[in-house]
């Protein structure tokens, strides 16, 4: 790596990692602390360090991905980290340097098919997005029977609704992607 991640962290979202004085605020909030490998915490502590070793756990670790970006860690914090920010950060770098968790499978699938129909049409097209998650984790067939209510109940639609300047959203989504490559 050419540079420390907290260095990388600092220049592209202008957040310091090392205001956080690890009070624990934010892992004691996280709703999915319990079910991550470092809660926030850890990884801040470990992303101060510089430490190149620490750095690839981070950038490894099942924790950046089953964070909910739910900012509660944020709204906790006596230092006002964006430690969502920062997750979702380290979300695409891990991405960008194929150093994802492999139980983030569907997970990563997932925000790549999100992404994907946000790209699309400028929002959220839930059947596109189905369409592709299940071709992404061959889960073909899992909850199909819940789509004819979601039909009849007017929760999917068939037709995805485009925003108007696509081509204005296209541009901005292609700048944003370059820039955090």
């Amino acid at each position: 790596m050419k540079s420390a991640l907290k260095e990388e962290i600092a220049e592209s979202l202008d957040i310091s990692i090392d205001k956080c004085y690890q009070c624990g605020k934010c892992s004691a909030g996280c709703p999915l602390s319990e079910e991550m490998d470092y809660p926030p915490s850890y990884l801040m502590r470990m992303l101060q360090t510089g430490n190149a070793g620490l750095q690839e756990k981070v950038l490894g670790s099942f924790s950046i991905w089953v964070c909910l970006t739910c900012e509660t860690c944020y709204s906790r914090c006596p230092m006002s980290i964006e430690i969502p920010k920062i997750m979702d950060f380290l979300r695409e770098k891990a991405l960008h340097e194929r150093k994802t968790n492999p139980k983030a499978k569907e997970i990563i699938a997932f925000h790549k098919s999100f992404l994907k129909s946000i790209e699309k049409t400028g929002r959220l097209y839930e059947i596109g997005l189905l369409a592709d998650y299940k071709l992404r984790t061959l889960k073909l067939m899992q909850d199909m029977n819940l789509v004819p209510k979601m039909l009849s109940a007017g929760k999917l639609n068939i037709v995805p609704e485009l925003i108007h300047d696509r081509a204005k959203m296209s541009s901005v989504y292609s700048k944003t992607i370059k820039k955090k490559k």
